[in-house]
């Protein structure tokens, strides 16, 4: 919305749990900013999902900075209530809330928004689909230590080789998603802007998997040297030949997108070389800066060193992040080495989506 200087912005409220937060809940926060001027986002407490949902993978001091980090996101109002009321809508001085067409219930079977809904405050985008952090908690309770440590330069695995005996009690396995976006889910992502002949380009590359705070904090930081910050994002088979079977947990467009919702990010190059080539640095942008943070990298599949080039150029620097202790393969552990608690945490949440979508059902009936 624009024309803001003659009336009274529109201030739109979403809220969620945003637990691994992914590029379906940048999505929602997208189309929610679309509705107005002023995106305010409330975020569960690990004590308000745990009741009502089950335990989470991200912490809620995590899971605040990940949605601060998007780009959508003008304000986030931590432990927002998960029961959704016109009093609190109110206190943020809020015009309508706005949530996906999909039913959320308290842990009571009520629906969350009901209240909003009876006040005329309720309005609904369009949920992504593909994608949830259920969806991406089963990908990782389909793992074993042993099996997602194991290394196998075969382009292509999936996770199909895993034993069922492994998968444990988690009742409807996930796969390896195969996700396609449009041309106009990509377009909707990007800045669509262009640096200037004076901005100081600066390129970052990696994986980028089940996005998180330690990618963020490292974007930030890359981008502060400079002005406009350019983020290569590998392929799968790149990845999967390098780092192993498992990996990547999400496909490379799911994780381009991740990457690109970040307030950040200028542009992505999508399926980047794993090393760093003179196209890179000067085709498309004149890059001034290439950064990594400070960790180790595995070499090219040739055993070269990705960084080579930058660093006989000189324009190769490594930045401290004080947030590398979250790493992807971190999520993974929790998730494993908790396994009982979050297949249990699945159940529920696989038989609350049954109550929900039923309710749903109700609900467009009576809508008739």
């Amino acid at each position: 919305m624009t024309n803001t200087a003659t009336r009274k912005p529109v201030r739109v409220w979403v809220d969620g749990c945003f637990d691994m937060m992914h590029y379906g809940h940048a999505n929602a926060l997208r189309q929610a900013r679309e509705m107005g001027d002023i995106l305010v986002v409330g975020v569960h407490s690990d004590a308000e999902i745990e009741k009502n949902k089950g335990p989470t993978v991200m912490k809620e001091e995590e899971r605040y900075a990940a949605v601060a980090a998007c780009k959508w996101a003008d304000v986030v109002v931590p432990n927002a209530p998960y029961n959704t009321t016109v009093e609190c809508l109110r206190e943020y001085d809020i015009d309508f809330c706005v949530h996906g067409d999909d039913i959320t219930t308290m842990a009571d079977g009520t629906d969350c928004y009901q209240a909003v809904k009876d006040a005329g405050l309720y309005k609904e985008c369009k949920r992504t689909q593909g994608v949830s952090t259920t969806e991406l908690v089963g990908r990782m309770l389909l793992m074993t230590k042993n099996h997602h440590n194991h290394r196998k330069n075969s382009a292509g695995s999936d996770l199909s080789g895993v034993d069922p005996k492994d998968v444990g009690s988690f009742s409807t396995p996930a796969k390896v998603s195969h996700f396609l976006p449009t041309s106009k889910r990509i377009v909707q992502f990007s800045k669509g802007i262009e640096p200037k002949e004076t901005d100081k380009v600066v390129y970052v590359d990696g994986t980028f998997d089940l996005f998180h705070v330690g990618h963020i904090e490292f974007l930030k930081r890359a981008k502060a040297r400079g002005d406009f910050l350019v983020v290569g994002v590998h392929d799968d088979q790149t990845v999967n030949a390098i780092k192993g079977v498992n990996y990547p947990l999400m496909n490379l467009h799911e994780r381009a997108l991740s990457v690109l919702a970040c307030r950040y990010v200028d542009e992505v190059i999508i399926g980047a070389p794993y090393s760093v080539t003179e196209d890179v640095l000067t085709k498309e942008y004149n890059v001034s800066l290439v950064i990594h943070g400070n960790t180790s990298s595995e070499p090219d599949l040739d055993g070269s060193d990705p960084y080579k080039l930058p660093k006989e150029r000189k324009i190769y620097v490594e930045i401290e992040n004080p947030n590398n202790t979250i790493t992807t393969q971190g999520i993974i552990d929790r998730i494993i080495e908790n396994r009982n608690l979050f297949e249990e945490r699945q159940r529920r949440k696989n038989a609350k989506a049954i109550l929900e979508a039923e309710k749903e059902a109700e609900e467009k009936i009576l809508v008739k």
